[in-house]
């Protein structure tokens, strides 16, 4: 894989997706933080159908805190893990409230440093609430990355770096976003739709010619 072909992958994925952003429902940093530690191993849009019932009943730390982790559960207990999950936001409320002023940190190291938070989390977060570079590596972005070929590696974060190295500067900021999507939509895992992908001539999934409808 060259840099022209990283750049043509990149502009292509950027027209065919021109509006690259998180399917998770937010209105404010908080709110993106704690769907997002909701979303561990869970759809978008299961987090988004318990948050629709959580955010109108408290959407702050000081909020959420008051809840307790039995009446998190409630509003939670439709999402996978929602027992430790309750207990995680629970303890990362009372961080907030109690050492940041109930404003969500904006460095990594602060981020992690809040329970059920870990790097791809904190990477979300850095990136879409704040709008710093970094790369949130999924299952999605993983596959594409190591299908296409476009940053091979054998963990997260091998391609974590690999992506913040090689991809070209005027997409940084959306790569994560245009790979999650196109990894959801198109690259999917089972049955890839290689036969509607913007960027299959330049894809080097060396068994693309079998997805081809």
């Amino acid at each position: 894989m060259n840099k022209l072909k990283r750049q043509q992958i990149f502009d292509r994925l950027a027209e065919a997706i021109p509006e690259p952003e998180t399917e998770l429902n937010y209105s404010t940093p908080f709110e993106l933080l704690i769907a997002v530690i909701l979303s561990a191993q869970a759809t978008d849009k299961g987090v988004n159908i318990a948050t629709a019932k959580l955010f109108p009943v408290a959407n702050t730390p000081e909020a959420i805190y008051a809840l307790g982790v039995d009446g998190l559960k409630h509003y939670i207990k439709t999402i996978g893990l929602f027992n430790s999950k309750a207990e995680n936001v629970i303890k990362a409320c009372k961080m907030l409230v109690e050492l940041h002023n109930s404003e969500v940190p904006q460095t990594r190291e602060e981020l992690e440093a809040l329970p059920g938070v870990g790097r791809k989390t904190a990477n979300v977060v850095l990136n879409t609430a704040f709008g710093q570079i970094a790369m949130a590596v999924d299952t999605h972005i993983f596959r594409v990355s190591n299908r296409t070929k476009i940053a091979p590696g054998k963990n997260v974060l091998e391609v974590e770096q690999k992506l913040l190295k090689f991809t070209p500067k005027e997409h940084l900021m959306d790569a994560h976003h245009l790979l999650i999507l196109h990894g959801r939509y198109t690259c999917m895992a089972r049955k890839p739709r290689c036969g509607s992908c913007v960027i299959f001539d330049l894809c080097e999934f060396k068994d693309k010619d079998k997805y081809v409808d």
